[in-house]
């Protein structure tokens, strides 16, 4: 009985093997349209779709002199605009008097920046959006462009550049 089964597996064995060894060409893994990406035409990717100029990648790469603000910094709807992101976005390290002394902020060392400070006001508005967007190496400020919309920073550098007046 025994040498019955033997011969029986010994048989089996190759078929076994052969059968394993053929399926891996004409298995169906290899119909799969990943297996042939470029058979079939290629979608036609309609105008516009894909940026070619502007974008998060521009600002990173132009240097803070070279950065200008689309929108005006002087104007008291995006001041207005940029007062209530600041609220959102910042007053929990920069505080409400924009001194450094916000419920998170106060518990940093160093603090974060008194807004209202010379060193921050004379800060070139392309800086600073560069601060706001990408952080500053070595410092507290984290980076927020994955946070806030680009038009976004710009009104918040209008309202922190509209302390000065205050």
């Amino acid at each position: 009985m025994m040498r019955t089964k033997n011969r029986i597996l010994h048989r089996l064995l190759p078929i076994i093997a052969l059968f394993t060894l053929t399926s891996c060409e004409y298995g169906r893994m290899w119909e799969t349209p990943a297996v042939r990406p470029h058979e079939e035409p290629m979608i036609v990717v309609e105008e516009g779709s894909v940026p070619f100029s502007g974008g998060e990648a521009v600002y990173k790469a132009m240097s803070a002199e070279e950065i200008e603000s689309p929108v005006s910094l002087n104007d008291p709807t995006v001041i207005a605009e940029g007062t209530y992101l600041y609220s959102l976005y910042c007053v929990h390290c920069h505080g409400r008097n924009h001194d450094g002394f916000g419920t998170v902020g106060q518990s940093f060392v160093p603090q974060p920046q008194d807004l209202r400070s010379e060193k921050v006001q004379t800060t070139a508005p392309g800086a600073m959006f560069k601060e706001i967007s990408y952080g500053i190496p070595g410092g507290r400020q984290p980076p927020l462009a994955t946070t806030i919309e680009v038009m976004e920073r710009w009104k918040i550098v209008a309202f922190v550049k509209s302390l000065e007046n205050r």
